[in-house]
This record gives C-alpha cells, sequence and structure tokens, in this order.
C-alpha cells in the first residue's frame, strides 16, 4: 500500500529494494491520491521547508536551503531499510575510509537497500543529483519509459537501475549506481566532460510544477549527503575501475580533448516531475543569447557566453563547441556548426533514435545541403575559374599596389602647357627640378630623371622604373601622359607642388600582391567572414524548432498535441503492458506519438536545411520532365504561415495579412492577390496562420524564367507594409520549384536595455520565415532558353512617312524610358526594325517589348544579337530592375567590359546595387566586377567597403555576404589582412564616437583622449591603410590634435601621421549617427559632373572630395584644408554678417594679400560658384544654409552635408525653408563682380553657368540611370519615380540650349533676388552663435590679420597716431587711415593702413576681451549724408587720432595685448602700398563720360533659325557709357526692317543701375521663310529707361540676315553705334 510519511516536514524518499509491491487498481490508486492530498492540505502549514546539507568536497563546504517542491503525490517506500542505511551511515566516517573497506561496506548485505518495484523508472532528472554524473554501461541502462528504441552515441545516465536480477557491472547490490548521486542540491546541474571523469553536466532551472491527471508513480531519489559522498568517492574504487567503466565512457574519452570545460553554476531549482509534459518554452523564462563579440586586443580571440537555462541548452552549447573546433560550415547565410537538440530530450523521455537521427547523421545532412544547394556550389566553381585567369606571378593584373587613377580632359590651357616637376631620387641630397609638358608620356618623365644619374640611357630599363607620388602609395601609369593623372591634375588646382619619388619595380612595396599559396587556397565564401560585422542573426538555441528560427510545422504541432494526449492516459491495471523490460509495443500510443514527433522534427532539420538555395526536388533523377513552354498548369501556391513573429508585433498589431503579386521586370503581372486577415497563434512560438491558396489565372507556358512573386506582409487597413520577399520560382537547373519551402523576412532587432544584452554590433537582423507551399507535381518542369529568330530584318528610318518618322524621332530623342505612355511604348516596338541607326534607343525599345514569355523570347534576342554594342555607360540602363532577363544582362556586361578600370570605379556603387536585380547568385555581372577587383587594388577596395556597406540590407543581405566571403577568399591573404586592419581600425573609432557623443560638457575632450590613446594602441602593432583612400598609409595617431566638432552629431575630427616621411599629415572626419550613403551618393554624382566639365573643356574648378559609409549610420568624411563654413566667415563681423555684402571678398583678401593672388582666388571663386549653383540645382540640394557652404583660402567654394536631395526640402509649417532654387546671394556676388555694382565679371558667370547646365542636359540619360539603380538601396530620398522625375524636370530635357540658357538665367536672377536666403542664414547665426571670447590660437584675432602678435615679438609700441587718409578705389571709392607706428626697436617709423571698420572691429573685440574695463569712446559710424566723402574721412581721422592716444594710455594690460599688437602689425598690403603722400588712382572702376553724342559698349548676340522662326536671343551688354557718367537703366529694343507699321518691335526687360547688363532673352520673329530673311535687316538699340525724363539712346547695330547662315546657330559681340533707331 502507498503511504506518505513525514520527517520534519520533509516526505521520506522511498527505500530501493528488488521487491515488487502490490499492485493497485484504478480505483483504489484514486482513492489513495484523494487520501494523501487530504492529508498534505492539513500537514503543509509552510510553503517550502528548508533543508541544509552539507558538501563533502575537500575543496569548499557551503551550507545552502532549497525550497522543496511539491513531488508525486504517490510513493511506495521502505522506510525501515531506508533507515538502516542511515544509521549506519551516520557511524561511519567515510573520508577515513580505504578502498577496501569502502567496498566490503557497499558489499554488506545489511547496507543492502530492498529492491526496486518493477514499476517504470520516472523519466524526470531529479534535482538530487550533485553535479558529477557518472556514465553507466551503453547495454545495461535503467530503463527511461516510454523511450525510443535503438543505440545511441552519447546519453544521460538512468536514475534507476534496471529491474534486472543480474549483476551489472558498476551496480552494486543495494541497487544503487554508480552514475547516481543523492545529494540533494539548489545549485545548477551542468553536464561537462573534465579532465579526470566524463561528466555531462547541464543547468536545472526553475518551472512551475505540472501535475498530470493519470496516476502514474514516480521514484525521487531523495538520498542522503551520506549517502552522496560515499557515490562521490567511489569513482577511485578499484572495483569501479575494472568493471565500472561503461562503453559511454570510453566513446565519451575521444572528445576530452576537444571540449573545452563547462563552468559550473552554483544555482538550481527543483523541477516538476510533470514538467516534460509543458511543451511551451514560452512559459518559462527566457535568457537572451549573448552574442559573439570580438576582443578588443585581439579580433581572433572570439568570446561566447551562453546562458543555458534547460537540460538541452547544455547539449546545444556542447555541439557547438564541438564543431566549431573543425572547420565551421556555413549553409545559406546560418552556421549549420553543431547538431540540433530536439525537444523530446526536454521531454524528460530518453530519445536515443532521435538523438542517433542527429548525432550520427549530422555530417550526411550538411554534405546533402551543399550538394543540393546548386546555386552556391555553382558559384564557388565559377569563382574558383575566374581566380585562375589571373595568375599571381602576372604583374599587370596582380601589381600589389594601387595605380594612380587616370582621367582623360581636353587640355584647357592649351596643348603646350606645362608644369614644374620635383622628383626625390635615391642618393641625391635635393629633388630633381625641371619642367615638362602636361601631354608628356610617364615614360618621358623618367627617361629625363634617369638623365641625373646615368650618363648612358642605352643601357638602362626604362620600364623597370616607376614614379610614386610622395605622400602616398601610389604609381604613376607608365603607359599615359603625365597631365591625365588625377594627382597631377589636382596639384594644378590647388597651385601646389607635384612631388614625384625615382623607384625601381623590385624597390616598390608590394604587399597587396596575390602569392602562390593564395592562388591553391580552395574557395570558401565563410571562412573569412568572421572578422566582418554580420548583422544577421544565427540562432543557436535551447530548442530544435528556435534553433531553426522558430519554425514550428503542422505536423509538429499534431504529434505533440498526440503525445500529450498519450502520456495524459489513465493508468492500466497491468504496469506490464507500457512499462515492461523490453521495447515499447507497437500499439502503445506514447511510442506511436513519440515516432510521429521524432518524424516530423526530421522533416523538419531537412526542410530547413534545404530551404534558402534555389534547388527546388530532393531528387531530380529518374523523373519525367516537361517542357514549360508547353505546360498548361496554372500557377499556384499555398502560403501557410509566417514564423517567429517578434514578442514586440504581439503587442502592437492585432491582425496580419499578405499581399502576394506576380512580377517581372519590377512590373505586376496581375494585380496583387491580398490574404485573409488573421491574428497571432501561439503553440510553440508565435506564429500567424493562413493556410491559404494562391492561384494567378495564368499558365505556366505563359510566365517569363526571371518571373518571381513579391510577398508582402502587412496590417493595418492602409497596406501598411511591415516586410517584404522576392521569390524565384525556378531553381539554378531552370526546375520549377516545388514541395515545401522556408522564405526569410529580415528586419532590424532593436534590443532594450530591459534585457540586459548590448549587441556590440549594431541593429541585428532577425527572422521572420514564411512557410511555403509549392503544388509537387509528378514530373518536373524545365524552362529552355529559346534560340533567336533568324529571319529579322532592318529597315531605314527615312523610308517611313514624315508624320511617323516625327514621331518616332521624337520618342527616341527623349532621356530614357521615364514618362513614356503605354502608346508611346506600343508604337515604338512596331517600329523597332527602323530603329537600328539610332543605337542607344535599344534599351527604351526592350522596355516597350510588350511580353517576356517563351514565344516572344526569340524576336528579342535577334533583336539583341544584331544590335550595335552599346556604350558602357548606356549599356548599363540594361542591369536596371527593368531588365531582368538573364541574356539581356549578361549581353549589357559584355558590352560594359570596354569600361577602363578607373571609369569603372566612379561607377561601381551602381553595379554592386544591380546586383540585387540578379536572378541566380552566380551571374556576369558579379564574376565582372570580382575580375576587375583581381587587377586593381583601388577597385577592390572600393567594393570592398559597398559590399560591407550592403550586409544590412533586409532583403539581400545575405546574397551580399556570399559575394563578399567570395571575393575575400580570392583577393590574397595581403590585402584581406589590410583590409581587416581597416575594419578594426573603424571598429575602434566608432567606439571612441559612441562614447564622445553620448557624453557631454567638458569631459567630452577627456573622454575623447582616452579613446584616442586606445586607438593609438592599435597603430603600436600596424600601419593602416585609410579606408578613405587605400593609398595613404597611417603609422600612428596625432593624438594632441585629434579633435570634435559642436554639432549634432558630434563628429570626431581624426589626425594621423603619414607613414611616408615625405607625406603631409592626413585629416579626416568620422561621423557616427548619421546615413552617409546618401553623402556619398550626391558626392559622387557632383564627381561625376566634373569630369563631364572638363572632358568637354570646362574647368569649374570642383572641391572634390571623398566621403565612404562604413557601415550602419557611421562612416568617414576627407577635411579639405585651409577652409572655413560661411557662418564662421560673417560672424566675424557679427551676428548681422549674413546681411553685409563684403566679408566674404575681405576674407579672400586676407588671406591672399596682392592683387594677383587676390584676382586668382576671385576667378577660383567666380568658376567653382558655377559649378556649385548647378550641381546643387540639378541634384536638388536642399537645407542650404551657411554652416554647409564652405570656402577655401584659395577662393574655391564647395558644399557638405547633403543629407536633403532631390527636392525634399525641409519645411516650417506648409513653407519651405529653401525657397531659392540655390544659394548666391549678394556677398557671393560682390565677390563676383569685385564690388557692389555689376560688372562683366558676373556675365562670365552667367556664362559659366549656362554652358555647364548645358552639357549636364546632354548627359541626362546617365544620370537618370545611375540614380533609378540605386533606388533600391534604402536611402530614404530616393525611393520611386517621382524623386527621379525631380531631376528629369530640373534637367529641361526637352528644351533647347538656348531656351535652357533663358532658364537658368531666370533661376540665376531669382536666387540672387532672394532675400530668404540671407534671412535664413542670420537665424542659423543665431542659432549656432557660441562664440566664447577671442579665437583659439589656431584662429586668426582680427578678420583682416592672418595670423596674431604680440609686444614681444614686434617691440613696445613708443609712438601711435593718425597720421594722414586716403581716397582708394578697390573697386569701391571708400576712404583709408594712415597710422603712423614708432617702436622702441626702431629708427624709422612705419605706417600701416587701416579702414574705419577695422578700427571698429578692434573695438568690439577690445570689449570682448575686457568686459570689466572701461575703455575709450569710439566714433560714432552713424553719419548723415555720403560717409565716403572727404569731410567725413577728416572728421574720423581727428576722432581715431584720440581714440587711440587714449587706448595707449590705459591701463598695460590693454595696450599692450595680443590684440593691439596684432592691429598695429605691418601686413602685406602696408608694404606695398604707396607712400604716404601718394593716393591710389582708379583704375577701371569709375570710366569717364564721354562728350556729348558719344556712345560705347558692346552686345553679345545668338541668332539662330528653324521651324519658320527666326530666335534672337540677347545675352549680355558690356562697358555701356553716359554722358553724366550714372549707371543707366538699359534694355533692347530690335525691328526687322523695313517695317512701316512697327510691327516686328521686340524689346527686353529693363535691368536697373548698370553699364553691364544680363538679359538672356529670347525675341522670336515667327512665319518668316529664309527667303524674306534674306532681304531684311535687324536693327538693335539699347536705351536707358528713365522715370522723370525720356529714355535716352545708348547705342545700336545694324546687322544684315542675308550675311547669316540660318543652318546653324552664331554667337558674337558685335560693337554698338551710333546708328539710327525707332
Amino acid at each position: 500500500m502507498a503511504q506518505i510519511s513525514s520527517n520534519n516536514g520533509q516526505r521520506s524518499s522511498p527505500s530501493l529494494g528488488t521487491a515488487r509491491t502490490k499492485d493497485v487498481d484504478k480505483e483504489e490508486a484514486l482513492q489513495m491520491e484523494a487520501e494523501a492530498l487530504a492529508k498534505m492540505q492539513k500537514e503543509r502549514v509552510v510553503t517550502g521547508n528548508k533543508q541544509t546539507s552539507e558538501s563533502t568536497s575537500n575543496t569548499r563546504q557551503k551550507a545552502q536551503t532549497h525550497n522543496k517542491q511539491d513531488h508525486d503525490l504517490m510513493v511506495f517506500p521502505e522506510a525501515v531499510s531506508k533507515k538502516r542505511v542511515e544509521d549506519k551511515l551516520s557511524t561511519v566516517d567515510i573520508d577515513k575510509m580505504t578502498h577496501a573497506e569502502l567496498e566490503k561496506l557497499l558489499l554488506d548485505e545489511s547496507f543492502e537497500s530492498s529492491k526496486v518495484p518493477a514499476l517504470p523508472a520516472t523519466p524526470v532528472l531529479s534535482p538530487s543529483f550533485s553535479s558529477p554524473f557518472y556514465i553507466g554501461p551503453t547495454g545495461q541502462r535503467g530503463q527511461w519509459t516510454p523511450r525510443l528504441p535503438g543505440p545511441v552515441t552519447c546519453t544521460l545516465p538512468p536514475i534507476y537501475p534496471s529491474a534486472s536480477n543480474n549483476k551489472q557491472a558498476g551496480v552494486f547490490q543495494n541497487g544503487f549506481h554508480l552514475s547516481m548521486s543523492t545529494y540533494q542540491s539548489t545549485e545548477p546541474v551542468y553536464l561537462s566532460l573534465p579532465g579526470r571523469s566524463q561528466y555531462i553536466s547541464y543547468p536545472l532551472t526553475a518551472t512551475t510544477p505540472f501535475h498530470p491527471r493519470g496516476s502514474l508513480p514516480m521514484y525521487p531519489p531523495t538520498l542522503t549527503p551520506e549517502m552522496a559522498k560515499v557515490f562521490d568517492k567511489i569513482a577511485s574504487t578499484s572495483k569501479f575501475l575494472k568493471n565500472g567503466k561503461s562503453s559511454t565512457d570510453l566513446e565519451m574519452t575521444e572528445f576530452k580533448s576537444i571540449v573545452p570545460k563547462l563552468p559550473t553554476s552554483e544555482n538550481s531549482s527543483d523541477i516538476s516531475k510533470f514538467d516534460w509534459l509543458d511543451l511551451d518554452p514560452l512559459s518559462k523564462p527566457k535568457v537572451d543569447n549573448v552574442e559573439i563579440l570580438c576582443n578588443a586586443e585581439d579580433d581572433a580571440k572570439v568570446t561566447s557566453s551562453t546562458v543555458a537555462e534547460d537540460p538541452w541548452d547544455a547539449v546545444l552549447l556542447e555541439e557547438k563547441l564541438l564543431v566549431t573546433c573543425h572547420l565551421e560550415r556555413k549553409v545559406n547565410g546560418k552556421s549549420t556548426a553543431g547538431a540540433t537538440v530536439t525537444r523530446s530530450q526536454s521531454l524528460n523521455i530518453r530519445t536515443t533514435q532521435l538523438f542517433k537521427v542527429f548525432l550520427t547523421t549530422e555530417n550526411a545532412l550538411l554534405q546533402d545541403i551543399e550538394g543540393r544547394n546548386q546555386e552556391l556550389a555553382a558559384f564557388c566553381q565559377a569563382v574558383t575559374k575566374l581566380r585562375t585567369n589571373f595568375p599571381y606571378n602576372n604583374q599587370h593584373t596582380n601589381p600589389g599596389f594601387v595605380l594612380s587613377p587616370v582621367m582623360l580632359q581636353r587640355n584647357i590651357n592649351g596643348e603646350n602647357a606645362s608644369i614644374k616637376v620635383s622628383i626625390e631620387i635615391e642618393g641625391f641630397q635635393q629633388p630633381v627640378i625641371f619642367t615638362c609638358d602636361v601631354s608628356s608620356p610617364v615614360e618621358l618623365i623618367i627617361m629625363q630623371a634617369l638623365c641625373w644619374v646615368h650618363d648612358d640611357l642605352n643601357e638602362v630599363d626604362i620600364s623597370s622604373y616607376i614614379l610614386k607620388v610622395c605622400g602616398q602609395e601610389e604609381v604613376l601609369q607608365n603607359k599615359h601622359c603625365v597631365g591625365s593623372h588625377e594627382y597631377i591634375q589636382n596639384c594644378r588646382k590647388w597651385d601646389a607642388e607635384i612631388k614625384l619619388q625615382l623607384l625601381t619595380h623590385s624597390a616598390v612595396c608590394r604587399d597587396l600582391a596575390r602569392t602562390d599559396e593564395d592562388d591553391r587556397t580552395p574557395t570558401n565564401l565563410t571562412k573569412h567572414l568572421y572578422k566582418t560585422e554580420k548583422p544577421f542573426r544565427e540562432n543557436i538555441s535551447r530548442k530544435i524548432c528556435y534553433a531553426l528560427d522558430g519554425v514550428e510545422t503542422q505536423a509538429i504541432t499534431n504529434s505533440v498535441k498526440k503525445l500529450r494526449r498519450a502520456v495524459n492516459l489513465p493508468r492500466s491495471k497491468n504496469p506490464e503492458m507500457y512499462y515492461n523490460l523490453g521495447s515499447l509495443q507497437p500499439e502503445n500510443p506514447v511510442q506511436v506519438s513519440i515516432d510521429q514527433l521524432t518524424a516530423a522534427v526530421y522533416a523538419l532539420l531537412h526542410l530547413h536545411l534545404n530551404s534558402g538555395c534555389s534547388s527546388s526536388n530532393s531528387s531530380t533523377k529518374n523523373r519525367s520532365t516537361k517542357e514549360a513552354w508547353t505546360a498548361t498548369e496554372h500557377l499556384q501556391f499555398t502560403i501557410f504561415a509566417a514564423h517567429g513573429i517578434l514578442t514586440a508585433w504581439v503587442s502592437n498589431y492585432e491582425k496580419y495579412y499578405l499581399v502576394c503579386s506576380l512580377t517581372h521586370n519590377g512590373k505586376d503581372l496581375f494585380k496583387p492577390v491580398q490574404s485573409k486577415k488573421v491574428g497571432t497563434y501561439k503553440n510553440f512560438f508565435y506564429l500567424v496562420k493562413w493556410d491559404e491558396l494562391n492561384n494567378f489565372s495564368i499558365q505556366i507556358s505563359q510566365w517569363p524564367l526571371e518571373n518571381q512573386s513579391c510577398v508582402s506582409l502587412c496590417f493595418g487597413i492602409l497596406n501598411q507594409i511591415l516586410l517584404k520577399i522576392l521569390c524565384f520560382f525556378l531553381c539554378v537547373l531552370s526546375l520549377l520549384t516545388c514541395g515545401t519551402k522556408l522564405l526569410h523576412f529580415w528586419t532590424s532587432s532593436h534590443v532594450t536595455a530591459a534585457s540586459g544584452t548590448a549587441h556590440k554590433r549594431g541593429n541585428l537582423m532577425e527572422k521572420i520565415v514564411l512557410q511555403v507551399d509549392f503544388p509537387s507535381l509528378a514530373f518536373d518542369i524545365v524552362y529552355k532558353i529559346p534560340q533567336a529568330a533568324n529571319d529579322l530584318v532592318h529597315h531605314s528610318i527615312e523610308t517611313l512617312e514624315k508624320n511617323v518618322k516625327e514621331r518616332l524621332l521624337a520618342i527616341l530623342a527623349r532621356d530614357g524610358t521615364l514618362g513614356l505612355s503605354k502608346e508611346d511604348k506600343e508604337f515604338l516596338w512596331e517600329k523597332r526594325h527602323y530603329c537600328r541607326g539610332h543605337t542607344q534607343s535599344l534599351p527604351k525599345i526592350l522596355a516597350s517589348a510588350p511580353h517576356w514569355d517563351w514565344a516572344s523570347l526569340p524576336e528579342i534576342y535577334s533583336l539583341l544579337q544584331q544590335w550595335p554594342p552599346l556604350p558602357p555607360l548606356t549599356a548599363m540602363e540594361l542591369l536596371d530592375s527593368k531588365f531582368a532577363d538573364q541574356e539581356v544582362r549578361t549581353t549589357a556586361v559584355n558590352w560594359i567590359e570596354a569600361i577602363s578600370d578607373d571609369e569603372l570605379t566612379d561607377f561601381l556603387p551602381q553595379f554592386v546595387q544591380a546586383l540585387k536585380y540578379e536572378t541566380y547568385l552566380d551571374n556576369s555581372l558579379v564574376r565582372f566586377i570580382l575580375a576587375r577587383a583581381l587587377g586593381n587594388i583601388q577597385i577592390a577596395h572600393c567594393v570592398y567597403w559597398l559590399l560591407k556597406d550592403t550586409l544590412h540590407d533586409a532583403k539581400f543581405g545575405v546574397r551580399y555576404e556570399h559575394i563578399l566571403g567570395a571575393f575575400l577568399s580570392i583577393c590574397g591573404k595581403g590585402l584581406r589582412e589590410e583590409l581587416e586592419k581597416q575594419t578594426r581600425l573603424v571598429q575602434l573609432l566608432g567606439v571612441v564616437a559612441e562614447k564622445v557623443k553620448q557624453t557631454s560638457g567638458s569631459a567630452r575632450q577627456v573622454v575623447l583622449q582616452s579613446g584616442m590613446e586606445r586607438v593609438q594602441s592599435f597603430f603600436m602593432k600596424n600601419k593602416c591603410r585609410l579606408p578613405l583612400n587605400p593609398s595613404l598609409v597611417a603609422k600612428e595617431l596625432n593624438v594632441k590634435a585629434c579633435s570634435f566638432f559642436n554639432s549634432n552629431a558630434v563628429p570626431l575630427k581624426v589626425t594621423l601621421v603619414n607613414a611616408d616621411p615625405l607625406g603631409e599629415e592626413i585629416n579626416v572626419m568620422f561621423k557616427v549617427g548619421e546615413d552617409l550613403r546618401q553623402d556619398m551618393l550626391a558626392l559622387q554624382m557632383i564627381k561625376i559632373m566634373d569630369k563631364i566639365w572638363l572632358q568637354e573643356g570646362l574647368d569649374l574648378r570642383m572641391v572634390i572630395f571623398k566621403c565612404l559609409s562604413t557601415g550602419k549610420d557611421r562612416g568617414l568624411v576627407e577635411l579639405v584644408p585651409a577652409s572655413d563654413t560661411l557662418r564662421k566667415i560673417q560672424v566675424e563681423y557679427g551676428v548681422t554678417g549674413s546681411f553685409k555684402d563684403k566679408p566674404l571678398a575681405e576674407w579672400l583678401r586676407k588671406y591672399n594679400p596682392t592683387e594677383d593672388e587676390y584676382e586668382k582666388a576671385s576667378e577660383n571663386f567666380i568658376y567653382s560658384c558655377a559649378g556649385c549653383c548647378v550641381a546643387t540645382y540639378v541634384l536638388g540640394i536642399c537645407d542650404r544654409h551657411n554652416d554647409n557652404i564652405m570656402l577655401r583660402s584659395t577662393g574655391h567654394m564647395f558644399h557638405i552635408d547633403f543629407g536633403k536631395f532631390l527636392g525634399h526640402a525641409q519645411t516650417f509649417g506648409s513653407f519651405k525653408r529653401d525657397r531659392a532654387p540655390f544659394v548666391l546671394t549678394s556677398d557671393m556676388a560682390y565677390v563676383i563682380n569685385g564690388g557692389e555694382k555689376p560688372t562683366i565679371r558676373f556675365q562670365l558667370f552667367v556664362d559659366l553657368c549656362c554652358q555647364a547646365y548645358n552639357l549636364i542636359r546632354k548627359y541626362a540619360n546617365l544620370f537618370l540611370n545611375l540614380l533609378s539603380l540605386m533606388l533600391s538601396s534604402g536611402l530614404p530620398e530616393l525611393t520611386g519615380v517621382q524623386d527621379l522625375k525631380y531631376v528629369q524636370d530640373a534637367l529641361q530635357a526637352q528644351t533647347t540650349d538656348a531656351e535652357a540658357t533663358i532658364f537658368f538665367t531666370r533661376l540665376i536672377e531669382s536666387s540672387l533676388g532672394s532675400v530668404a536666403t540671407k534671412f535664413k542664414f542670420f537665424i542659423h547665426n543665431l542659432a549656432q552663435l557660441r562664440f566664447s571670447g577671442l579665437p583659439s590660437n589656431d584662429e586668426p584675432i582680427l578678420s583682416f590679420s592672418p595670423k596674431t602678435y604680440s609686444l614681444r615679438q614686434d617691440g613696445r609700441i613708443k609712438e601711435v597716431c593718425v597720421f594722414t587718409y586716403q581716397k582708394r578705389y578697390n573697386p569701391d571709392k571708400h576712404y583709408i587711415y594712415v597710422v603712423r607706428v614708432l617702436r622702441e626697436v626702431q629708427v624709422e617709423p612705419t605706417f600701416v593702413f587701416r579702414t574705419f571698420d577695422e578700427f571698429q572691429e578692434l573695438h568690439n573685440k577690445l570689449g570682448i576681451l575686457f568686459p570689466l574695463w572701461k575703455l575709450p569712446g569710439f566714433p560714432n559710424k552713424m553719419v548723415l549724408g555720403r560717409t565716403h566723402i572727404k569731410d567725413v574721412a577728416a572728421k574720423r581721422k581727428v576722432e581715431l587720432n584720440s581714440y587711440i592716444q587714449s587706448l595707449m594710455n590705459s591701463s598695460a594690460e590693454v595696450s599692450e595685448c595680443d590684440l593691439v599688437y596684432t592691429f598695429f602689425h605691418p601686413l602685406l598690403r602696408d608694404e606695398k602700398a604707396e607712400g604716404i603722400d601718394g593716393i591710389a588712382k582708379p583704375t577701371d572702376a569709375s570710366p569717364s563720360s564721354p562728350a556729348s553724342g558719344k556712345v560705347g559698349g558692346e552686345v553679345k548676340l545668338s541668332i539662330s533659325y528653324r521651324n519658320s522662326t527666326l530666335f534672337i536671343m540677347v545675352m549680355h551688354i558690356k562697358d555701356l557709357v553716359t554722358e553724366d557718367g550714372a549707371d543707366p537703366n538699359p534694355y533692347v529694343k530690335t525691328y526687322l526692317l523695313p517695317d512701316i507699321n512697327k510691327t516686328s518691335k521686340r524689346k527686353t526687360k529693363i535691368t536697373r543701375k548698370t553699364r553691364n547688363p544680363t538679359f538672356n532673352e529670347m525675341l522670336v520673329y515667327s512665319g518668316y521663310s529664309k527667303e524674306t530673311l534674306k532681304q531684311r535687316e535687324l536693327q538693335l538699340s539699347v536705351l536707358s529707361a528713365e522715370s522723370l525724363r525720356e529714355n535716352f539712346f545708348l547705342g545700336g547695330v545694324m546687322l544684315s540676315l542675308k550675311d547669316f547662315n540660318l543652318r546653324k546657330e552664331t554667337v558674337n559681340w558685335y560693337q554698338l553705334t551710333a546708328v539710327p533707331y525707332l
């Protein structure tokens, strides 16, 4: 009879013996259970009783308490036997017993416990086990019932021995097994493999008890510490050493050397014996896995901290560690290291059969999936074959160093433009300097340099020498002219010295070259990715379903339900029926359920390993095939469920639905199909279950090869898309996909602080898995590419009717396919055979093809094969999403092969993005990119960072990961290690930048210095090339020069020491928290524009700096030296400096004091400003303020910070903050004009803008294609056709050059007249005002003085006074004051020249520096009437002299400060000024008035004729003169004479107060034939519009139209004369 006994609140464990207890029937057992429940309710006063047990360990003792959970209600104890054992143990000192005595004690019959009853052993691992578990013999294991039959490799020890009476090895007569320990501990139990004995360890987590409905009796082995001491010591006895070793022990010995010892934890909790019935892991507390982190000191060291909270977590961890000792294998972006462990083990059931599946078939499964994944296999083979084309011993394709980029451009300065070159030669103390032509080949320069070294060049192999750029690891290309290299062009742009170094090939560092070992290394897509940031989470977790992305198939769900029902069945009267010594009977429902669960899990494993690849069927052998073009079946598939729904989604979204669309060439073939809306369902994990069939009404024979389905997971009522996925229906073998597939959505994971886990690698990507069932047919449907047609005939476009021809030509003249209507496409496709003469029309024709099914392809392929090759940049359009056909894309790549490496570098971002539109991983485009990367270090460097940046792409990140792995596998060890160093440097800088950004106030500098010291330790071990430019090599940081910028992003200024002693310091900016990809794109477009202008002979002297996104929201930006923001320049003149006209001009004059230098700087400003205006308008660069426009001391203007572009302006309410088309303010116009009034220099500026604009318009299609290829990049402001349309509208593609010139001239006028821009600058000055005293040491103390001077440098001032004043014209009339300064160290006084504004600046800054001192009063600036007159100057001379005397007589702290001595220090302009009695005469600023009736000036006209219309474009007029010398208000009036009725009168608008007006207005005469015009004369008159008197004549010109060739445009200047006018 079952009974319950109590001992101090603890239930006694049953004594164990071999005698079988009396059987009880069902009714009696239920009655006993009811009685036991009543007794327990009565006796339970406290919820938990504590039991103290002492550990007998030799190393430590610890008292622990344990809350005893309720055990089974029904036990069958043998209390008397147990009591006898306890009494004997209490009188024995185990520690002092020898092995022989211990064995004798154990063999004593009085010590023997009662035999174990024949009832089944508990399937629960009780917490009463101590940490060591010795493995028992495999053949003599105790039963775990129910169990799975069959052998296992490694199993857990039994809790109870078998009921057999046979003698067992390692089993004593008392019925206990040596693998048992009876110590009850609250500490977690771990399974591990220590050195001396084989253990298995794992922690047991606290769970809620679950009591079954049935009356299954359990036997908790509650044993005392004394008994535990016996069994802990027994392992060392000779008896055990002789017989106790099991086969399992021997098997486990093999793993001792490779499995690391896991640390054991001290915490544990009881587990209810019925806990295995709770199959929902979400009901238990979760501990997120801690991500694998790279050690800060050594990248190769990777640590993993994984907390196991389930018994099988430890097994998972063990298996992971086991396999990582071998070569890691990766399938479809997921690590397959480690065997997957099933949920069945956590059911506490002996799953020998299931475990055997995972341990014995692991390698077979991996080999099977790698074999099945034919796409990856084909890609690896293609990459391996590609590498053989670039052997390591070919120095042409494997130079090992960076080649200086070459850009062919028109020689703007003439064919004989010369440059001065300085060449360092080994053995010469001084460089060799000589002059050469820019068109001279590099080999000629080498010969000239060798003349200094060798007397006879005939004995010298000139090809063995090269010219290296000083300060950079970059070599000029010998076969090109010296002036074509970008380095030379940049030196000419900045007027910098050209420094080169003559070296032999053997002396050049070739550390990046591939070696023989590299060529023999097998291709591995995953081997070298471990040091690359991998955002895609590889789930290794505690359950097989969770390890397989939380996928729970219907078979698993049903099997678990059946198993639950089976184990809850009532107990039979005859326990032998279920729990005999043999295997389970076939009719046993538990066994049947377990078999089904095993099969379901095995199927899930195969499904998971087969998903993600393109293979379709498990086996295609011995199956009949059917060609797709004959298949009449409809396309259909069933969407079963979405697995792994994020917990955050469950709480935020109620209903989910799918939108499925069938697409090809980026267009929907049908109206998208929407599924039903369902909520989340939870069993093991959260999932959304649809189980819905999607049937498309299209036969398989009618859809294209590259057809794909776009599935969007949405919520809400407005189609708010959560995730998107693309699914291709054909595998790499062109077989139709069938069977169940798992498709992966990727979404970013944001980890909260509450989880306690911080991801060191940024936001990881989490998987949402979509389970899709494709129909399984009895045959394979195979798609075979058809042959091209042979009957294609081309026709001449001239044979078409006139109206048809004009319509066709109008369509062909459009830029790209954007805006083509359906009718236009139908018409173009119909007339495709007439278009062969217009080569570049092929993309339009292919985009107009109505069908791409199998029947239509022969015609398309024939057209493609017979078409003349397209230029590489035109062929790029065929790589867009509009062209998915593989034949079209392969042909495009073949045409693109003609592009040079240097030109390819400019377009690499688009090529990398175009990989998304490829159907398969192995394609011609990826082979093209990898091939160019193998042959050029510059390209390889760019490809690496572009691929690395795309790893965060949610849709295509896994594909890019494969490509990056292939690149790293074949690029060579030298380059790979260099890229790893760069990656490490970027990671270190990212950590510092994050810390600085999170810190505030003065602590930022401390954090910065501390962080930079850590970065410096990186350079102690390595030199490193700059990610921005592989030619720049840094050897250390200049920590003291590093700083940060006070902007919202708090970017770092990083200063590095150049490894080349001949090079200068390297300054870069490192940013975190901002997406720099948009800046990269904008700068790329500006660079391409600049190259177009240079190739067309227009040098706008653009400042091109580099920007690189090195990861998600972080990157590097090149810093342009000697440059300041406009805000910094303007605020030197106060917060209202943006409203003043002179700040920019005076800032340039400060750094360019001579007239020649200032004139050159002004010219640079005019050209660069014109380029900036055009570029920012075309690209729609917005958010322009004076803090993101910069000016170099050489006069070059440039823009930074492109966070807003393509017209996405910031708004204030409903108003756009950017009101002007582009930034052109009055202070810029002041520099352009050379003063306040318009001059011919402004006309030059307008002409430059219009010329640059028209040149870009010719390449409108190129820019539209480049931006279109970036639509999938994820940039927030480049998402759709509307963004491309902005650029198309901005380029005015359908207008003529003359009309575009007029259009852009109006834009210039609108921008220059915009007050909103100045007001915006003023507001920004207020917002950014952070003035805190005088500037820092590295900034000028006065705006007109480039340096700071002191009393110690110049000597004490003895006397100072304002001596006189002078009138100047520079260019406007003004007065300057001559100050006489006498110093103690000088005999003769010096004279300095200062303006009234400069005196006022001195006074204002003295007030800031000495706020508590009473300074002398300063003269009032405001005067009545005119300011720049002699009387005002004379009065101010007296007042300024009084001010200076008072200032110099004040306290020494004021009069002797650096500010005062800097003010009186002579500048370069003072030394070159005329004597004190000299008066500067105006040069060209104030022309004398002509005599009465005299006229002058010139007018620039453009005359053209087309479509019976004469176009007269009035462009500019210069050098107008008036009788009184006042500025006129000119306008132009024209007539076509003879004209009696004055019907041909045309006139322009009026310009105000200028002698040099710009009109750019078109005067049109329609309806005139050429014959009529030849009989007419054009009379043009220039008049000044007056309000208080009649308009007066300024000049005119009479032109006979018969002298013009009206077939072409004529542009010329014409002298104005005193001709009669109407």
